[in-house]
């Protein structure tokens, strides 16, 4: 029996006792598989493998880049012109187009619902002709690139609900991260970097980010996502104390590693072949992470493209450029988050700015990957956790207005690993307040995904407390007019 065919042996076993009861009662050699598969990368060079012995179908796509825009950007402003807004700008909105759904605390008692209109104007753009904003210009000259979703809708009304719905599937807390479970399917092909790496823009206010949004949920812990952060230390705990050399902590970890084999021998617990993985992997890190890191041999070109905030560490201009040394590092799943995009008064003022920080360097991301022969397979996704009002939160005038929270329809775009560029799916009614056509639900997004990169989103599944789990739990369709 090999590891993979353990693991789901461990998943199939009918039992009211835990997985490592099971494995205490299974006899001395099944902890011993289980390390050595953790361990794969020292003993042959080669990378790690996941849960999958082979993909259910032929992938498109190997990786993924998630350009997560925490807060609920304005897709009104953005992606989906309604000019009927600006005609009956100040308006109430209508019973008939709200019909009684349910608003936000932060709303619900207003005496009105004034239409809003967007200041900014919208052109077509490449030969698609999709209608994008005066505020994304640089995403604009991509537009043939991308698939732009306008139809997505989500059930949760909130942030922390709704982005722990797009990063795991559920809006509960607790249930292992998108990029956990292609770690936990389909493994490494690095064998010294992490599969999963999390690049957070500093300095940034806004809504808080959690760690159990990149976390493992009841997955082995070695599928957690690694938080790269700038500065000194890109990852925390991850350089030897002042005073020990690379040799010592060579011997240090060799002894280690035999303490935690006699304990495994006794407990037969997963965990300890984990975390002997976790503790090899992060000797490698020592070398890899400042060498992914260091940006001295980037050539001028490449700030020119992502703009000069690429020179400042932590900005998301910098992290977009890490993402694609990331990528070329056959890293399986990148996440970035830039906190801010929660304009529910100010918004004209505060999108611009958002814009500003974030429009050249994702348009870049797609441009470097397309010219380095990489967007081919590699999905990079953009947006937020919903989208915004028609209506006007607090005060209206002319040029200022917010908007709230609105999971009824809102817009986000993904290029690359085999989706349809130049397609603008789905529609919204014509105040922008309802999904008219194609919708896509937050699990179809997920289902779709994970097709491109050959999973079957109902296979890949994990035993834990009597229930099969997956990231798409018990709905999900392929969209395939996505996807080529």
């Amino acid at each position: 029996m090999n590891t993979n065919q353990l693991d789901a042996h461990c998943c199939r076993f009918e039992t009211h006792g835990s997985r490592r009861e099971f494995l205490a009662r299974s006899g001395m050699g099944l902890g011993a598989m289980a390390l050595g598969n953790l361990l794969n990368a020292d003993a042959s060079g080669t990378s790690q493998t996941g849960i999958m012995e082979q993909s259910h179908h032929v992938p498109k796509a190997k990786r993924v880049i998630y350009l997560f825009m925490s807060g609920g950007p304005s897709q009104l402003d953005l992606f989906d012109y309604k000019p009927l807004l600006n005609e009956r700008h100040g308006e109430d909105l209508p019973d008939s187009v709200r019909m009684g759904q349910r608003l936000t605390g932060m709303s619900a008692n207003q005496a009105s619902f004034p239409m809003a209109g967007s200041v900014f104007k919208f052109s077509r753009h490449g030969q698609s002709g999709a209608e994008i904003s005066e505020l994304l210009p640089h995403t604009s000259k991509i537009a043939d690139d991308l698939c732009i979703m306008r139809s997505l809708h989500t059930e949760a009304i909130n942030h922390d609900p709704a982005i722990t719905f797009f990063q795991t599937g559920s809006q509960l807390a607790g249930r292992p991260s998108m990029g956990s479970w292609l770690s936990y399917g389909l493994g490494s092909e690095n064998d010294n970097l992490p599969a999963f790496c999390v690049l957070i823009t500093r300095n940034k206010g806004g809504q808080p980010l959690y760690s159990r949004l990149w976390g493992n949920g009841f997955l082995p812990s070695v599928h957690q996502g690694v938080p790269f952060r700038a500065g000194k230390d890109p990852v925390l705990y991850l350089e030897n104390p002042a005073g020990i050399t690379r040799q010592e902590r060579r011997a240090m970890l060799d002894q280690l590693r035999r303490w935690n084999e006699i304990q495994m021998e006794t407990e037969k617990d997963p965990e300890i072949a984990t975390r002997i993985a976790q503790y090899e992997m992060a000797y490698r890190m020592q070398t890899s992470v400042p060498e992914v890191m260091d940006l001295g041999d980037e050539p001028e070109s490449s700030f020119e493209l992502y703009g000069e905030d690429a020179r400042k560490p932590g900005t998301f201009a910098a992290n977009c450029l890490l993402a694609r040394r990331l990528a070329e590092r056959d890293v399986r799943f990148i996440q970035l988050f830039h906190q801010g995009w929660d304009q529910h008064g100010g918004l004209p003022g505060g999108i611009k700015n958002q814009c500003k920080e974030t429009d050249q360097a994702s348009a870049a991301l797609v441009t470097d990957l397309k010219q380095r022969g990489l967007l081919d397979d590699t999905i990079v996704i953009w947006g937020g956790e919903f989208g915004r009002t028609n209506y006007s939160q607090g005060k209206l005038s002319a040029t200022d207005y917010g908007r709230d929270h609105h999971p009824r329809c809102f817009s986000q775009w993904i290029a690359g690993g085999g989706f349809s560029g130049g397609v603008s799916y789905g529609e919204t009614d014509e105040f922008g307040y309802n999904v008219a056509r194609n919708g896509v639900e937050v699990h179809d997004l997920h289902a779709t995904m994970l097709h491109q990169l050959g999973i079957h989103h109902e296979k890949l599944t994990f035993k834990y407390q009597g229930r099969r789990f997956r990231l798409t739990d018990i709905k999900g369709n392929i969209v395939k007019t996505l996807i080529t």
